[in-house]
């Protein structure tokens, strides 16, 4: 069996930095104000002391550095959008590294995605990413993989379909599980309602409770939001009204995504702008448009989705059985490297030299491992 992940490593570059371009350009702007402020100073106040002026002009200096390294890599730089077309932050000390929420709080690095095998813990693919979803790396990482295989040319390996793939949620999307699907390894991809599908959590007090508080954290202390559930959609006169009772518009009829069809509606600008639930309803106050909402159309709900599929056979206790082992295959290997050999940092700059430190490290682990199998 295989398994993928991704190792988040904080790389050699301030997260400070960081910003869209717009961003960016607002804090060049505030970094010039504040150089105008020193002359200013020193234009209404004649009578400053010698040493006050030297470090006045050392801070001037500094300031107007930093704001002409902005305006450089405002020139020489695209920005950078992410999947849905919308502006991602670029680093300006290294431009392939990106920001990363981590459980020990918001890094500027890189993900080292691996792949290795259950049994003697090999890493057969690994490469690291930068501004990069997870979900974008999967694609590329087994296609590596199985030139791997194909260069061991192996019986154990030709018959694709005998070999397991384990991945988590981070990596799960229609897309994904089509290609895996045509990949012809047998995969186990968990959704991120995998956990609370389970009969096992049904009934857990302490699970609730866990995820209640991470679920406050990430949204820090709002309140839950409706979900389309929560809406009341008359799928024969095409109506639906929310949950506050009013009625809402048809905006799109046989609306695709996803190889999915949908009946989409939205909310009256006047409604939502008065509306009580509003902070329960949307995440913010509506400008444009109101709450919008979607619904699988008769004939979609009929025609499975990939992701669908995916959760039928993640479901099954086959299913848990081969995906509990994920968690024992790929977690001890970024344990390995990260704790036990120290390697928990990146230290050089740019996609192409710290994909090779990436790699390094890999095979340092590799390395003991296959000392540890010879003996």
């Amino acid at each position: 069996m295989f398994a993928i992940d991704g190792c988040k490593l904080k790389s050699n570059a301030s997260k400070e930095w960081s910003g869209t371009f717009d961003e960016l350009g607002r804090k060049k702007a505030k970094l010039e104000r504040a150089s105008k402020r020193i002359i200013e100073r020193h234009q209404a106040q004649d009578g400053l002391s010698e040493e006050l002026v030297t470090q006045d002009l050392k801070q001037k200096e500094k300031l107007d550095k930093s704001a002409d390294k902005i305006t450089a890599f405002l020139a020489t730089h695209e920005e950078k959008t992410g999947s849905k077309g919308k502006p991602v932050k670029s680093n300006i000390t290294d431009p392939d590294s990106a920001k990363m929420t981590t459980s020990k709080g918001t890094i500027q690095g890189y993900n080292g995605i691996a792949i290795n095998d259950d049994k003697h813990q090999i890493i057969l693919q690994a490469q690291a990413w930068g501004s990069v979803g997870e979900q974008q790396t999967l694609q590329p990482a087994v296609e590596q993989l199985k030139r791997q295989l194909e260069k061991l040319n192996s019986d154990k390996f030709s018959n694709k379909q005998a070999i397991k793939f384990t991945a988590d949620s981070g990596f799960n999307s229609e897309a994904n599980l089509e290609f895996m699907a045509q990949s012809g390894f047998d995969t186990y991809i968990a959704d991120n309602q995998f956990r609370k599908r389970n009969p096992l959590f049904k009934e857990s007090e302490t699970y609730e409770t866990e995820q209640e508080k991470r679920r406050l954290k990430r949204s820090k202390g709002k309140p839950r939001l409706f979900t389309s559930d929560d809406f009341h959609y008359d799928e024969a006169t095409q109506t639906c009204r929310c949950p506050a009772g009013n009625e809402m518009w048809r905006s799109g009829i046989n609306v695709k995504s996803y190889n999915q069809e949908y009946t989409r509606f939205c909310g009256y600008l006047k409604d939502c702008k008065v509306c009580p639930l509003q902070q329960q309803c949307m995440r913010k106050p509506p400008i444009k448009t109101g709450r919008q909402v979607q619904f699988k159309n008769d004939e979609s709900r009929k025609k499975l989705s990939y992701i669908d599929k995916m959760k039928v056979k993640i479901d099954s206790p086959m299913g848990r059985r081969h995906y509990s082992k994920r968690l024992g295959c790929i977690e001890p290997v970024f344990g390995n490297i990260t704790v036990n050999k120290g390697m928990n940092k990146l230290t050089l700059r740019g996609q192409t030299k710290v994909n090779a430190q990436w790699q390094l490290y890999c095979l340092v682990h590799n390395i003991e491992k296959l000392q540890n199998t010879m003996h």
